[in-house]
């Protein structure tokens, strides 16, 4: 699983969570770091940085650049 999150490392992507209260959240993120357990990530959201747990991604789309 962590193989495929590697070529999101340094990208914009929007991902679709599910969080710790049980709740399915969209969010828009940068990708800092992935380790083998979580991904590391500034919320583009939020604007605040976010650890997310690989685990808890049910999906996850690049986001298009602005022209």
């Amino acid at each position: 699983m962590v193989n495929s999150f590697q070529k999101y490392l340094s990208r914009t992507v929007e991902i679709i969570y599910f969080g710790c209260d049980n709740k399915i959240t969209q969010r828009r993120i940068e990708v800092r770091a992935i380790t083998s357990r979580d991904i590391k990530a500034v919320c583009l959201d939020r604007k605040a940085p976010r650890t997310f747990l690989i685990s808890n991604i049910l999906a996850v789309q690049p986001l298009r650049r602005a022209a």
